[in-house]
């Protein structure tokens, strides 16, 4: 992953996007050494928080097992059914 210091990102954006966009290689944005930001490409981004997404869906999917909070095929339907009326 390429790093580059905060002051090369106020100094030259423009060509740190152009690069972004060509490369879609994070960019690590550091202050005083420290990781301070990373830049991402917007499609890479989008797609992240999309898998963040199904990732918790299926976090809580499992703790709803751990919780015992499920029901059997003939429960399902019989709950759906009153939904359907």
């Amino acid at each position: 992953m390429r790093t580059e210091v905060v002051t090369t990102l106020k100094r030259q954006a423009t060509k740190l996007l152009a690069d972004l966009r060509e490369s879609k290689e994070p960019i690590l944005i550091t202050e005083h050494g420290q990781p301070s930001a990373y830049l991402l490409d917007v499609s890479d981004y989008e797609l992240m928080l999309e898998r963040m997404r199904i990732l918790e869906g299926i976090a809580k999917g499992e703790q709803t097992i751990r919780e015992g909070r499920t029901m059997d095929m003939t429960q399902a339907k019989e709950k759906m059914s009153k939904w359907l009326k």
